[in-house]
């Protein structure tokens, strides 16, 4: 059965004040309703100021990175959507007309790419609402109904998540997180569009039910109307909220009280010089520049600093063993120490010096990553970590009295590898390397394990 799976996903800016007034952006550090003034909570008389020239450019810097063709040189209304919520107390959201539109990400179209203002936050348990957070900037993004499946949809939130953050314009913490209307409809229904899913797992969980949901409705004959419904996480249902709006009952009309927006093809140009190259197009290349695996790639570009940084490193390191280390130990240490690329403080030169002494055997690949979870914690020269540490290899002349022993100690693990019992020189390196203080490599100790056991 086919499916059709589109989104309008809303993302807050980072900027310092709201779009049409000067009120502080901060709405999660105050008390409710501090953050406001006669403009942002809709008093009658109160003039809206010109729209916030940094949530202009945001929204521009990510159009591009979408690939799509900003509308320069034109007529961008400002528009007022109406409708009778409580977080909205004008009665209306301004909402642009489309900036830009025309781009692509992994094969999903984007139609169009607006600016839009936040309402506030509505308590309908205790009737309360917060305005704080009205007139916040947001971007829109509307793409067309190209994805065929929640798996597919989820790839492309991922993807998508992944660009804004590269523009380092949009808000990171949780009350800026992305919120997503879901379209979804199968043929021979109408379609349905789940409102304010607020995760990438939400939208998934929300288009598996929804798919299983009108599956079932289409099977027994009943059609799938066209409506609006809710997704309750708690529950991972969705639940009818109203018969889905049509344009017309929005009553959109240009907003007299702002100048419409021209974008001059020249300062776009200049947005689009200074721009983070974007991740998908900064795998590709890394792939075809320095000859490393997809899946390699995939992990570096997962963050634009960490991306920065393998660039800075594979200048002076063999590009593919630095790739490894990014994709295993160096992932490994960043998650483990509940740290992004952006929080780490230690050079690319200390990180390439570390990976050098490993290339060179200077270190076991074990031990450089004992130094690196030291360098994250506390940045310095590999070499002094090392001493500090005390991870100076061990020397071949005292390695084999070692392996000598531990053969003689554990003859029932010998003849156990010598009757074909594989783990048991697992057993045998393992106490050998406890003996040296892991200063030995352990791939080293099993070969000399094996040409020794040989011996009869």
């Amino acid at each position: 059965m086919n499916i059709k799976i589109g989104f309008e996903v809303h993302q807050q800016i980072a900027t310092r004040r709201k779009m049409y007034c000067n009120c502080p952006t901060n709405y999660q550090d105050v008390p409710p309703n501090t953050n406001v003034c006669p403009i942002c909570t809709g008093m009658p008389g109160a003039k809206p100021l010109p729209p916030n020239q940094r949530a202009v450019e945001a929204a521009v810097e990510i159009a591009l990175m979408l690939g799509c063709r900003v509308y320069t040189n034109q007529t961008i209304y400002i528009q007022r959507k109406h409708y009778d919520y409580p977080d909205l107390p004008s009665g209306y959201q301004r909402t642009s007309l489309p900036l830009a539109g025309g781009g692509s990400l992994l094969g999903v179209r984007i139609r169009e790419i607006h600016l839009e203002e936040d309402p506030g936050q509505y308590d309908p348990l205790g009737g309360n609402v917060d305005y704080n957070r009205s007139g916040i900037p947001l971007v829109e993004i509307v793409t067309e109904p190209d994805m065929k499946s929640p798996e597919e949809a989820r790839n492309f939130l991922r993807a998508l998540v992944r660009v804004l953050e590269y523009t380092g314009k949009v808000r990171p913490e949780a009350g800026g997180a992305m919120r997503a209307d879901v379209n979804i409809s199968l043929e021979g229904g109408g379609r349905v569009e789940v409102k304010n899913v607020n995760s990438i797992k939400g939208a998934y969980r929300a288009l598996r039910y929804e798919v299983i949901r009108q599956r079932e409705k289409l099977k027994r004959g009943l059609g799938v109307e066209r409506e609006t419904r809710a997704f309750l996480e708690s529950q991972m249902v969705t639940v009818p909220m109203r018969v889905k709006e049509t344009e017309e009952d929005y009553r959109y009309i240009p907003d007299p009280d702002i100048f419409p927006l021209i974008l001059d093809e020249g300062w776009v140009e200049k947005i689009r010089e200074r721009m983070a190259e974007p991740p998908h197009l900064r795998e590709s290349r890394l792939i075809s520049e320095y000859k490393i695996t997809r899946a390699a790639a995939e992990v570096i570009v997962s963050e634009r600093e960490l991306a920065d940084l393998y660039e800075a490193v594979a200048r002076e390191v063999d590009p593919k063993l630095v790739a490894i280390w990014f994709r295993t130990r160096l992932k490994k240490v960043l998650n483990y120490m509940k740290l992004r690329a952006a929080d780490i403080k230690f050079t690319p030169a200390q990180l390439a010096g570390l990976l050098r002494m490993v290339r060179d055997r200077q270190l076991t690949p074990e031990q450089g990553e004992l130094v690196l979870r030291e360098l994250a914690k506390h940045p310095a020269e590999p070499e002094k970590i090392i001493a500090r540490l005390g991870l100076f290899p061990i020397k071949r002349e005292e390695l084999l009295p070692i392996i000598a022993r531990v053969i003689e100690e554990n003859q029932k693990a010998v003849e156990d590898y010598r009757s074909g019992k594989e783990e048991a020189i697992n057993f045998l390196t393992g106490k050998v390397l406890q003996l040296t203080g892991r200063r030995a490599d352990p791939r080293e100790i099993t070969r000399l394990l094996i040409e020794k056991i040989g011996k009869k």
